[in-house]
């Protein structure tokens, strides 16, 4: 274990690059909860900060032992805070190794699946969301999540934060042409179905016993003419009292657990 009491320590400088994104490679994990989860997956931690306080809790000291890494480094509260991307931090950081976002990792556990689903999000931008829909897509258990180019980093700080461990686990694709995705899907016999406020036909109508790949569109502007045209169906979620649209994660969520439930 090491003991460092310099901000000006070159792993804490490192540390701080990869928290605003600036290391291709690596993620900035934060927190007590992710650190657990971190530890279920096949994640490779490169280095971890802790306080000394976080090292006396019972959870705290579980992962500090079990981690799989001899780079342990103890920084005080102070120097911690100034590392910390949260406000209330619990004391723990792990810096590791991204794991890796390609179509061959979701190819490999279609045929794990009675029924392959598959999430296209298409320029997703909000973090939040995007770590949403990841964990409920875990939940759900698709065969991945595909994201296509322009849309939200899905290993930033709060996407990592709101996905709770998914997108540690989850086969995912990043920054993937939105058409050859479609070219993709039906290499794999994938037929293709989007949301689209001007559907007519409901969620529910739709047969989720056949392998799918569901796409949503951008928060703010959706999916183009050309885009939806090239997608085999469409369907809508039927809402009352006036309510145009729901909220992207909300939409993920209702549709994805209605194709669980077939």
């Amino acid at each position: 274990m090491n003991k460092i009491a310099s901000r000006d320590n070159p792993k804490l400088k490192l540390a701080r690059k990869v928290c605003d994104g600036r290391v291709v490679d690596l993620m900035f994990v934060e927190g007590l909860r992710l650190a657990e989860e971190v530890l279920r997956s096949d994640i490779v931690i490169k280095e971890i900060f802790f306080t000394a306080q976080f090292a006396e809790n019972p959870r705290g000291k579980i992962i500090l032992e079990n981690a799989q890494t001899s780079n342990l480094n103890e920084v005080s509260a102070q120097i911690f805070n100034s590392l910390a991307d949260t406000k209330t931090s619990q004391g723990i950081v792990l810096i590791c190794a991204k794991p890796a976002t390609n179509p061959q990792r979701i190819e490999a556990d279609l045929p794990k699946r009675k029924v392959p689903l598959v999430v296209l999000l298409h320029e997703i931008n909000n973090p939040s969301n995007l770590g949403a829909i990841l964990r409920t897509a875990e939940a759900v258990g698709v065969s991945g999540v595909i994201l296509s180019k322009r849309s939200a980093d899905v290993f930033s700080t709060k996407s990592l934060r709101s996905a709770m461990g998914a997108s540690f686990r989850l086969p995912i694709w990043t920054d993937a042409d939105f058409f050859e995705v479609l070219d993709w899907a039906r290499l794999h016999n994938l037929t293709s179905v989007c949301a689209d406020i001007n559907s007519t036909k409901s969620y529910t109508e739709i047969d989720w016993n056949i392998p799918r790949l569901i796409i949503f569109g951008s928060e703010a502007h959706g999916l183009s003419e050309l885009e939806r045209e090239a997608i085999d169906e469409s369907l809508i979620i039927p809402m009352e009292n006036n309510v145009e649209s729901l909220n992207l994660a909300v939409s993920c969520g209702v549709i994805l657990f209605e194709a669980k439930r077939q």
